[in-house]
Formats: C-alpha cells, sequence, structure tokens
C-alpha cells in the first residue's frame, strides 16, 4: 500500500510523524513523497489557533480532491477537538484522537513487525525529531493544549537515550528534543530538573554531534538547564514564550512568569552563551489588552533584543477562560498588532543575523535547491546557502559567514586536507 503522511503544526506532531512513517515502512507500506498516486494519507492535525483549526480542515479538503482515490485518516489535535466535523469531510475514512494516537498504524489494519530503522531524509528531514513528553498541566487561559493533549507525561530516560543513539547509529548529526511541555519533562518521573538531566545523559552517554531542544517554558528553566550550554554539542538556540511584555497582560493569561524574570533569565542565559539566539512566541489584542499594555510589550520585546519572533493575533477557543474575559479586542486591531510585532520581528531577525556576519559557525546541510545552492542550519538557527561541487547533504562543516541576502547568509565552506567536507562540533 502506498501511503502520504503530511503533519501540521508543532515538532511534537513532526516527530510523531516520521515515528508513523517508519511503522508503515515495517509493514510493508511504501511511504510516498507526494499525496498523488496515495492509497492511504494521514494527515496529523492542530488546532492550537482558530487558524490552524481552518488549515487542517481545509488541508483534508484539498488532499481529498488532489487524491480522490485515497482514503484519509485525521489524527490529532483538531481531529480530537472536532471528530465530528472530521468524520463528516469527504474521503475521510477514520478519525483517531490523540488518546489512540500511538495505535495509529493498527488501527489502519497494518501489522508492523517492527519499524524500519531511521536513517536522514528518508521520511523528510535531516535533523531527527524525537518526542520525549507530551500533555500539558500548565493552566494559560488562552489555551486548548491541556485539554486535548492531556496530562503531562515522559518517556523514561533509558528509553530516550537508546533513541537517540539509534539516531545516532543511523546517521544523524543532530537530534532535536520536542514535546507539548518539553520543561516539564521527568516531572512525573521523579526526577529533580528533569530536563536538566536528560541533556546532561544523552551528552554524556551519546556521541551525537548536535542536540537541540524545542521550546522551553520560562519558569522550567534554571540555573543547572542554562549551565548544559556551556557543552558545545548543545544547540545555542532557546526558545522560551513569552506571550506578553505587560505584567498585567500576563497576568489574565495564567503565564507564571513576570517581565522582571524573564528579562532576568534571558540575561543569564546570555551570560553563559553570549551568542545565544533566545527565540519567542507572542499573542497580539488579548482580551483586556489596552493600547499601553501594547505599547509596553512592544518595548521590552524591542530591548531583550529576540533572534527571532513568532507572532499570533488573539484566537478565541472555545471553552478556554479567555473567552469570558471582559476586554475583548476587535480582531482588525489584534491584526494591526499582530503586524507591528511581526514588522519589529523582522528588524531583530535581521539584527541577529548582522550580527552573526563574519563568524565561522558549524551548519548541517540539508538540502540543495533546484539552483544548485546548498541550504543548511547553523547551531543558532540561522539559514546558510551555498554553492558547493561536493556532496554536503547530512554533513557538519565549519563555515565562514560572508554575506546576507534577505532571510538567509552565504556561507563559505571552510576548505580541508582532503575532498571530503569535514564534520565539526562548535
Amino acid at each position: 500500500m502506498r501511503v502520504y503522511l503530511e503533519s501540521l503544526g508543532c515538532r511534537l506532531n513532526a516527530a510523531e510523524l516520521e515515528t508513523l512513517a517508519r511503522e508503515f515502512a515495517g509493514a510493508g507500506d511504501e511511504v510516498i513523497p507526494t499525496p498523488d498516486g496515495a492509497d492511504l494519507i494521514v494527515l496529523n492535525t492542530c488546532a492550537v489557533t482558530a487558524q490552524a483549526a481552518r488549515k487542517s480542515r481545509h488541508r483534508l479538503r484539498t488532499l481529498h480532491r488532489r487524491a480522490p482515490q485515497a482514503r484519509l485518516a485525521a489524527i490529532g489535535c483538531w481531529a480530537t477537538d472536532e471528530a465530528e466535523v472530521a468524520a463528516q469531510l469527504p474521503g475521510v475514512a477514520w478519525v483517531i484522537p490523540n488518546s489512540a494516537k500511538p495505535q495509529t498504524v493498527a488501527r489502519l489494519g497494518r501489522s508492523p513487525a517492527a519499524p524500519t530503522p531511521w536513517s536522514p531524509g528518508r521520511w523528510g528531514h535531516t535533523r531527527a525529531f524525537i518526542g520525549v513528553q507530551d500533555g500539558c498541566d500548565e493552566h494559560c487561559t488562552y489555551c486548548v493544549t491541556r485539554r486535548l493533549r492531556g496530562p503531562a507525561s515522559s518517556r523514561p530516560l533509558a528509553e530516550v537515550i537508546a533513541t537517540v543513539q539509534e539516531r545516532v547509529d543511523g546517521g544523524a548529526q543532530e537530534v532535536v528534543l520536542t514535546g507539548v511541555c518539553l520543561g516539564s519533562y521527568g516531572h512525573d518521573l521523579g526526577l529533580a530538573s528533569g530536563l536538566a538531566t536528560l541533556v546532561e545523559a544523552v551528552l554524556r552517554e551519546t556521541a551525537l554531534p548536535r542536540l537541540r531542544l524545542s521550546s522551553v517554558e520560562p519558569w522550567d528553566v534554571d540555573e543547572r538547564l542554562l549551565r548544559q550550554w556551556e557543552n558545545p554539542r548543545l544547540c545555542r538556540q532557546l526558545h522560551l514564550p513569552l506571550q506578553a511584555g505587560h505584567d498585567a497582560t500576563l497576568r489574565r493569561m495564567g503565564r507564571r512568569i513576570t517581565t522582571g524574570r524573564f528579562a532576568a533569565l534571558v540575561a543569564a542565559a546570555r551570560a553563559i552563551a553570549p551568542e545565544l539566539a533566545v527565540t519567542t512566541d507572542l499573542i497580539a489584542g488579548f482580551p483586556g489588552e489596552t493600547e499601553e499594555e501594547f505599547a509596553a510589550t512592544l518595548a521590552f520585546v524591542a530591548a531583550l533584543g529576540f533572534a527571532r519572533l513568532h507572532v499570533f493575533p488573539y484566537s478565541e477557543r472555545s471553552g478556554t477562560p479567555a473567552v469570558q474575559l471582559p476586554g475583548q479586542v476587535p480582531p482588525p486591531v489584534r491584526a494591526q498588532r499582530a503586524a507591528q510585532l511581526a514588522a519589529l520581528g523582522d528588524q531583530l531577525a535581521a539584527a541577529y543575523r548582522a550580527r552573526s556576519l563574519g563568524q565561522t559557525l558549524p551548519v548541517l546541510w540539508e538540502q540543495r535547491d533546484a539552483a544548485g545552492r546548498w541550504h543548511g542550519l547553523t547551531d543558532t538557527y540561522l539559514e546558510v546557502v551555498t554553492e558547493s561541487e561536493a556532496d554536503l547533504y547530512n554533513h557538519l562543516t565549519p563555515t565562514r559567514l560572508v554575506a546576507v541576502e534577505g532571510e538567509l547568509l552565504w556561507g563559505m565552506v571552510e576548505e580541508t586536507t582532503d575532498d571530503r567536507p569535514r564534520t565539526t562540533h562548535r
């Protein structure tokens, strides 16, 4: 059977899809790169915002039109939240909620003997995404994730280490650890400073060249975790969701942080890793957000000098406390404020790219475009392009950053004593 897999939303969804691909391949199915000619299509949906829910619904319709012969399976958060709606869409034969997602392949009538071993790029990524945690115990007033994903739970430490080692054995140069609430890793296992314990173990017990963390809530970042960035194998990127730059807004959001504590955390992180790329999420137009509060957010974000912003206009989600809050901001104002934040984000990202010029950084090369240029990522998550006759795919090489072209940096791979690109650590 020919199977097409697609994921929307978070990196955990991408990690789950990678696992599904290996399980389908283990069942003897052919996992294909496009929906054309597929017998089965699986879409891992998202519902974090109303726009994500609409996108999930629209994508299922689009996939059916493109491949009307295929049966569709809707899985994930939107399929959990609006199962009846999903089941009525044309072509959808299965709707599988998050609680049953681990049994997806079996529910679709396949019986894998064992998952096919991981190898770089086989399932769409050079980097290996590993989900180590699921669920959430937080009470952010705007979010449906806790309801859709359930309580926080962690994979056993030894199991994660074995998975990372399997990826290393398969040729992974970089592993990305991800979860719904990654910073809570190990809380349910009784581990003190669980995420730091996990990072220490991965760096100590495997020869993985490069480890990256996905989003970590600021209250889950302690001194022990920050000290892990003293190890050059931990990528110098820290995604800390802020959501707002005013304390009153943060309180209404149910965020367990203040602007003062957040700024102190960023300063402490940069003291350990000065070129750390600190990135964040922001919600524009949250209920009750006044012009003064929004101006404070703009000023706070500018002062912290983030390397990248992910900006979302506030989105009402049914069943969340935020929809009952007074002072709902009109959608056009939300959109206007989101545009202002996005413009600021573009300025901050450009400034961070400019500061990186002249540096020699390790780049993991991920793909070659139609023009023959190689694209890769630095450990600080800057996208770099270069021209080279060598096969750079999945190589980690020292590269000098020489020019900026829009959102890309041009790099020159350092010459080595032989014809092969050299793998390196920072």
